[in-house]
């Protein structure tokens, strides 16, 4: 056996601290005995890890309560009071969030506000990233965009329901900080599949309504998002009428099949300004309005053929919905059914994948954009940056 070098031996510390890092990011106020069981480690290895992870200001401990008990409780280990911070800025259709999140998901401070839908929101916004920047200082690591839109790399390539055409984020990066930009849905998504109704599944498609139809589908924890990062775009499938254009492009896309436009439509009403408000409309009124009631069932049938044309083409153990498609299967749960079953291959039927509601719901865009950020803290080079600060 070769002799362990100086090199190997901080390679394999190194190893072991983003272990447990991951492990309390991903279980907060784990107990520092049940890490190490976890994660394969020995007691005293544990222990090591622990104190030069507090040393560094990245976790603490705390002391378990007493449960009666033989012996004294394994502490549990949370964030450190002064540790990394990651800045996530929530951009929907008329409103906007910037928060930081610290290790393990807990959002320490949190705005919000509405916007107009023109890029100029960026401005306002950069502000606030700059004020939170001044305020933490070498704290906050990164800074995680989730825009209701199609994203490539930094930029927004398009955001039909504000009218954006490659608009770059850029104005969100403070100097020296890294900006990662992604869908809100592909985001909610990754959420979903480690912390939500997805968590414990190996495949999980996600899917959401609100302007359109978006998603992702995640593999061990890590979503499938493509060679530019605009993987999941759905909605954009030809599940559609052919006759009808959508504003990507294209013609008939999943998305005008299944929210406020194809209600619109099906109660012959003029092309809404605001999809996701008319559509929310229309299922609200579905319980006392047939009119209603049908517009909504046409969209979930639509919804449901969709999913089984995915289910088919990428073999998920589990669907999870959010936003408005939680509310049309809630609505017209056989309509969804009917089309769900409908569009599955035949050996599928017996044991569909179940389609789940999310457990995170608008928490899950913010959610996920932070899991990403920690996802490039949470290396060797992120911690060794760390610990230079």
């Amino acid at each position: 056996m070769e002799p362990m070098t100086a090199h190997s031996a901080r390679a394999l510390r190194s190893q072991g601290a983003l272990a447990v890092l991951r492990h309390v990011h991903a279980h907060p106020s784990a107990k520092r005995a049940d890490a190490a069981r976890a994660l394969g480690m020995s007691s005293g290895s544990a222990t090591e890890i622990t104190s030069r992870l507090k040393a560094s200001r990245l976790i603490d401990e705390e002391a378990a309560a007493l449960t009666g008990g033989r012996g004294r409780p394994s502490p549990a280990l949370v964030p450190h009071r002064d540790g990394p911070l990651v800045c996530v800025v929530d951009i929907s259709h008329e409103r906007w969030r910037v928060a930081c999140v610290e290790l393990g998901g807990r959002v320490v401070t949190q705005e919000t506000g509405g916007h107009s839908g023109t890029p100029d929101v960026l401005g306002t916004l950069g502000h606030r990233v700059s004020v939170l920047h001044a305020r933490y200082g070498h704290r906050l690591r990164a800074v995680s965009a989730c825009v209701a839109g199609t994203v490539s790399a930094t930029t927004v390539v398009q955001a039909s329901g504000m009218g954006w055409r490659d608009v770059d984020l850029d104005p969100l990066r403070p100097p020296g900080i890294p900006l990662l930009v992604g869908n809100d849905a592909s985001l909610a998504g990754l959420a979903e599949a480690r912390r939500g109704a997805g968590a414990g599944t190996r495949v999980v498609l996600h899917l959401t309504v609100e302007v359109g139809v978006g998603g992702i589908l995640v593999v061990d924890g890590r979503p499938v998002d493509g060679a530019t990062g605009a993987g999941g775009e759905f909605g954009h499938m030809p599940f559609g009428d052919p006759s009808l254009h959508c504003p990507c492009g294209a013609r008939g896309c999943w998305d005008l099949e299944v929210d406020g436009r194809a209600m619109a439509r099906a109660l012959g009403r003029p092309a809404p300004r605001d999809p996701r408000t008319a559509a929310g409309h229309v299922i609200a009124a579905a319980a006392s309005d047939p009119a209603a009631r049908s517009a909504a069932g046409a969209a979930a049938h639509a919804l449901g053929r969709g999913i089984g044309a995915l289910a088919n083409a990428l073999d998920p153990g589990v669907v999870t919905l959010s936003g408005l498609a939680t509310d049309l299967a809630a609505t017209a749960p056989a309509a969804l059914e009917t089309g769900y079953t409908a569009a599955l291959m035949r050996y599928r039927r017996a044991a569909p994948p179940p389609i789940l509601p999310s457990t995170l719901g608008p928490q899950g865009p913010l959610t996920g954009a932070a899991d990403a950020a920690f996802d490039l803290l949470l290396t060797e080079e992120g911690l060794a940056a760390w610990t230079r600060t």
